[in-house]
């Protein structure tokens, strides 16, 4: 009788949750679905627009719904999270941005799951045993787990570098780093994503949002959850991440000091804690005296409340108009003003002036450091704003113009790198550039 009672005692004893990393935060308490609904994405209306299209009314229905549903097929045993292969997924209450993000699963044969970022599919879950089907190429479990599924066939991050999955019956371990769009994924410590830029599935043309929730698919068999853990990242940290990508062949052009290398009217700029700074109702155009075709720019700016200057690309000096007489001027502004809510869309932040609009909405709040990378490469110009792709131009195709006014310096193959200083003190530091011409 003493020996039932203390077995009894023993299994009756709850599970201890699992301490967090430092600076981590427990997704899962280990004991119910707290912190979590449910999200049936393919039912009509489930996508992220479409749902944000709905009433209050219409979205909180909708979300209890879901959230029964899913509560009839997710359970918790021994601490970990389980779905029987069924029913809605399950989807964070709260929604994330810059994140690092740990978590172990361990399924069974033929699985096809996943984790969503963003509200985006997905970090891919495979079988890896599956075999390749010709029938079907775009499905390739074979190559394993850990790759961005969702992202058009063959794109960078597609599919996992390597084949980390451990054998079935054996935990795997996730850790996922996600700046903007640009997401980096282990899987069981190998390195399967190299800092990919996770596609918007909804809307292809878009950038993939801001913020968003994580959801854990369900796909047609059993799937074991334990230890999720997020830790939001921090602007800092993220322009850290984003500078540290790939870092050969950029030079810096910015001693942090003083102007050397640099011409123009200097007088109307200043150097303030290693940044240049546009000194308050002063402006103009400075640049560099070396001269770039094909390059890549990486920076990091801050803006003032309603700052506005430019980036000078490909500009011919002498004084001239950089927006028109440069291949471009690339607003940099703070778009969330007020006063600039009546613009012509190519006028906000990144925007090729006057020519392309970028995608508005991801700048980082007045006041905190931007991290900005420009390929300029033969009449086409790319801006990547916080680790999100917001402007992807061919400006030789560009045939309309704010006011009709024209650029014909958009066709310069060559010219120098600078400022467009408008009279407000907005900050450039940590200037670096790659010439990416062809040398041939």
């Amino acid at each position: 009788m003493r020996l039932a009672l203390f077995i009894a005692i023993i299994f009756a004893v709850p599970v201890t949750a699992a301490e967090p990393p430092k600076g981590f935060t427990p997704l899962f308490n280990e004991k119910d679905l707290t912190g979590w609904h449910g999200w049936a994405i393919h039912e009509k209306g489930a996508a992220p627009a479409d749902f944000a299209k709905l009433s209050s009314e219409d979205r909180t229905k909708k979300l209890d719904a879901w959230t029964d549903d899913a509560k009839k097929h997710w359970t918790v045993d021994n601490g970990e999270l389980v779905n029987d292969g069924k029913g809605a997924y399950l989807a964070t209450e709260k929604e994330y941005g810059d994140i690092e993000l740990l978590i172990e699963y361990k399924t069974v044969a033929k699985a096809d799951s996943g984790i969503y970022l963003r509200n985006t599919p997905q970090v891919q879950i495979w079988d890896s045993n599956q075999k390749f089907d010709p029938k079907n190429p775009t499905r390739r479990p074979h190559l394993g787990s850990g790759g961005l599924f969702n992202n058009t066939p063959d794109a960078d991050g597609r599919d996992p570098s390597v084949v980390a999955d451990k054998p079935f019956g054996e935990w795997n371990t996730f850790r996922i780093l996600q700046v903007g769009e640009r997401t980096t994924v282990y899987l069981n410590d190998k390195l399967v994503v190299d800092h990919a830029r996770m596609e918007n599935f909804w809307d292809r043309k878009s950038a993939l949002p801001r913020v968003g929730k994580i959801l854990l698919q369900t796909h047609g068999g059993e799937i074991r959850w334990r230890n999720l853990f997020v830790r939001e990242i921090q602007a800092k940290e993220a322009n850290e991440l984003l500078a540290k990508h790939k870092p050969d062949g950029f030079e810096s052009i910015f001693n942090g000091k003083d102007f050397t290398g640099w011409e123009g009217p200097l007088e109307n700029y200043e150097v303030v804690d290693s940044a240049i700074v546009c000194k308050p109702k002063k402006g103009g155009n400075i640049y560099t005296k070396a001269e770039y075709a094909d390059h890549v720019i990486r920076l990091e700016y801050k803006l003032p409340p309603g700052g506005n200057n430019g980036l000078a690309l490909r500009y011919p000096g002498n004084g001239v108009h950089a927006a028109t007489q440069g291949m471009c001027e690339m607003q940099i502004l703070d778009d969330t003003a007020a006063k600039y809510t009546k613009l012509d869309p190519r006028q906000f932040n990144c925007s090729a002036y006057g020519m392309v609009a970028s995608q508005k909405g991801y700048l980082r709040p007045v006041g905190e450091w931007n991290f900005l990378e420009v390929t300029v490469k033969g009449s086409t110009l790319r801006a990547e704003l916080n680790g999100t792709r917001i402007l992807d131009a061919d400006l030789s195709k560009v045939t309309e113009f704010k006011d009709n006014q024209k650029h014909p310096g958009k066709d310069n193959v060559k010219g120098h790198f600078g400022f467009a200083g408008h009279n407000d003190p907005v900050a450039f530091r940590n200037l670096s550039i790659k010439d990416i011409s062809d040398k041939k």
